[in-house]
Protein backbone atom coordinates (compact mmCIF):
# COMPACT_ATOMS: atom_id res chain seq x y z
CA UNK A 1 0.00 0.00 0.00
CA UNK A 2 1.15 3.53 -0.70
CA UNK A 3 2.20 5.73 2.21
CA UNK A 4 3.40 9.23 2.99
CA UNK A 5 5.91 10.27 5.64
CA UNK A 6 5.06 13.49 7.48
CA UNK A 7 8.01 15.43 8.94
CA UNK A 8 7.45 17.68 11.95
CA UNK A 9 6.12 21.15 11.11
CA UNK A 10 8.57 24.04 11.10
CA UNK A 11 5.96 26.41 12.55
CA UNK A 12 5.84 24.30 15.74
CA UNK A 13 9.47 25.21 16.48
CA UNK A 14 10.33 28.47 14.71
CA UNK A 15 9.47 30.50 17.85
CA UNK A 16 12.54 28.91 19.49
CA UNK A 17 15.03 30.14 16.90
CA UNK A 18 17.05 33.08 18.11
CA UNK A 19 16.13 32.64 21.78
CA UNK A 20 19.06 32.88 24.17
CA UNK A 21 20.17 29.86 26.19
CA UNK A 22 18.26 30.93 29.32
CA UNK A 23 15.01 31.32 27.38
CA UNK A 24 15.54 27.91 25.78
CA UNK A 25 16.26 26.32 29.17
CA UNK A 26 13.01 27.78 30.52
CA UNK A 27 11.27 25.79 27.75
CA UNK A 28 13.23 22.62 28.57
CA UNK A 29 15.26 23.04 25.39
CA UNK A 30 18.91 23.62 24.61
CA UNK A 31 21.01 24.85 21.72
CA UNK A 32 23.73 22.47 20.61
CA UNK A 33 26.51 22.77 18.06
CA UNK A 34 26.82 19.69 15.86
CA UNK A 35 30.16 17.90 16.21
CA UNK A 36 29.62 14.84 13.99
CA UNK A 37 27.78 13.92 10.82
CA UNK A 38 25.74 11.83 10.67
CA UNK A 39 24.36 11.98 14.18
CA UNK A 40 22.01 14.95 14.48
CA UNK A 41 18.93 14.30 12.32
CA UNK A 42 16.55 17.27 11.96
CA UNK A 43 12.88 16.27 12.20
CA UNK A 44 11.71 19.24 10.12
CA UNK A 45 14.15 19.24 7.19
CA UNK A 46 14.66 15.44 7.34
CA UNK A 47 18.40 15.96 6.90
CA UNK A 48 21.42 15.40 9.10
CA UNK A 49 22.71 18.72 10.41
CA UNK A 50 26.17 19.79 9.29
CA UNK A 51 29.21 19.91 11.60
CA UNK A 52 29.30 23.33 13.26
CA UNK A 53 25.59 23.93 12.68
CA UNK A 54 23.32 25.08 15.51
CA UNK A 55 20.36 22.87 16.45
CA UNK A 56 17.69 23.02 19.12
CA UNK A 57 17.21 19.89 21.24
CA UNK A 58 13.72 19.78 22.72
CA UNK A 59 11.24 17.24 24.03
CA UNK A 60 8.42 16.66 21.55
CA UNK A 61 5.16 14.85 22.28
CA UNK A 62 4.94 12.62 19.22
CA UNK A 63 2.07 10.53 20.58
CA UNK A 64 -0.32 13.08 22.12
CA UNK A 65 -3.36 10.81 22.06
CA UNK A 66 -5.07 9.62 25.22
CA UNK A 67 -3.79 6.06 25.20
CA UNK A 68 -1.25 3.97 27.08
CA UNK A 69 1.18 4.83 24.26
CA UNK A 70 1.15 8.58 24.98
CA UNK A 71 4.82 9.51 24.56
CA UNK A 72 7.44 12.18 24.05
CA UNK A 73 11.16 12.15 23.35
CA UNK A 74 13.93 14.61 22.52
CA UNK A 75 14.26 15.71 18.89
CA UNK A 76 16.74 17.90 17.03
CA UNK A 77 15.57 20.86 14.94
CA UNK A 78 18.07 22.76 12.78
CA UNK A 79 17.86 26.50 13.40
CA UNK A 80 18.07 27.10 9.65
CA UNK A 81 15.66 24.27 8.78
CA UNK A 82 13.38 24.44 5.80
CA UNK A 83 10.22 22.37 5.73
CA UNK A 84 10.64 18.96 4.12
CA UNK A 85 7.79 17.50 2.09
CA UNK A 86 7.98 13.80 1.32
CA UNK A 87 6.38 12.48 -1.84
CA UNK A 88 4.17 9.40 -1.74
CA UNK A 89 6.35 6.34 -0.98
CA UNK A 90 9.46 8.53 -0.50
CA UNK A 91 11.79 7.63 2.36
CA UNK A 92 14.36 10.36 3.06
CA UNK A 93 18.06 9.46 3.26
CA UNK A 94 18.11 10.40 6.96
CA UNK A 95 15.81 7.40 7.54
CA UNK A 96 17.22 5.07 4.86
CA UNK A 97 20.69 5.33 6.40
CA UNK A 98 19.75 4.19 9.94
CA UNK A 99 18.44 1.20 11.85
CA UNK A 100 14.74 1.99 12.26
CA UNK A 101 11.97 0.97 14.64
CA UNK A 102 8.48 1.10 13.12
CA UNK A 103 5.48 1.23 15.43
CA UNK A 104 2.05 0.74 13.90
CA UNK A 105 -1.16 2.00 15.54
CA UNK A 106 -4.88 1.50 15.05
CA UNK A 107 -7.61 4.18 15.15
CA UNK A 108 -7.74 3.93 18.95
CA UNK A 109 -4.00 4.73 19.10
CA UNK A 110 -3.13 1.24 20.31
CA UNK A 111 0.02 -0.35 18.94
CA UNK A 112 -0.85 -3.38 16.86
CA UNK A 113 2.44 -4.13 15.10
CA UNK A 114 6.11 -3.23 15.36
CA UNK A 115 9.20 -3.96 13.28
CA UNK A 116 12.91 -3.15 13.46
CA UNK A 117 14.47 -2.85 10.00
CA UNK A 118 17.49 -1.43 8.26
CA UNK A 119 16.57 1.90 6.71
CA UNK A 120 16.70 0.58 3.16
CA UNK A 121 13.88 -1.83 4.10
CA UNK A 122 11.55 0.80 5.55
CA UNK A 123 9.48 1.38 2.40
CA UNK A 124 8.74 -2.30 1.79
CA UNK A 125 7.94 -2.94 5.46
CA UNK A 126 5.56 0.02 5.74
CA UNK A 127 3.79 -0.88 2.49
CA UNK A 128 3.37 -4.49 3.61
CA UNK A 129 2.10 -3.73 7.13
CA UNK A 130 -0.27 -1.02 5.84
CA UNK A 131 -2.07 -3.76 3.87
CA UNK A 132 -3.75 -4.58 7.21
CA UNK A 133 -6.91 -2.45 7.32
CA UNK A 134 -6.70 -2.09 11.10
CA UNK A 135 -3.50 0.01 10.80
CA UNK A 136 -4.28 3.76 10.85
CA UNK A 137 -0.75 5.20 11.00
CA UNK A 138 2.80 4.48 12.08
CA UNK A 139 5.64 6.19 13.89
CA UNK A 140 9.22 5.94 12.70
CA UNK A 141 11.93 5.95 15.39
CA UNK A 142 15.68 5.67 15.21
CA UNK A 143 16.15 2.26 16.79
CA UNK A 144 19.38 2.86 18.69
CA UNK A 145 18.64 6.15 20.52
CA UNK A 146 14.89 5.53 20.32
CA UNK A 147 14.08 9.06 19.21
CA UNK A 148 11.03 9.85 17.10
CA UNK A 149 11.76 10.53 13.42
CA UNK A 150 8.39 11.05 11.70
CA UNK A 151 4.79 9.90 11.33
CA UNK A 152 3.62 7.95 8.32
CA UNK A 153 0.09 7.45 6.97
CA UNK A 154 -1.49 5.20 4.35
CA UNK A 155 -2.39 6.91 1.07
CA UNK A 156 -5.48 5.63 -0.69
Amino acid sequence: MDFQIKPLRLDAFSHLFGLDDAALAARKASRQIVTAKPGTPCRVSMQDAEIGESVILISYTHQPEDSPYHASHAVFIRENATQAHCAVNEVPEVIRSRLISLRFFDQDHMMCAAEVVQGDGVADTIAQVFEDDQIAYAHIHNAKPGCFAASVYPVN
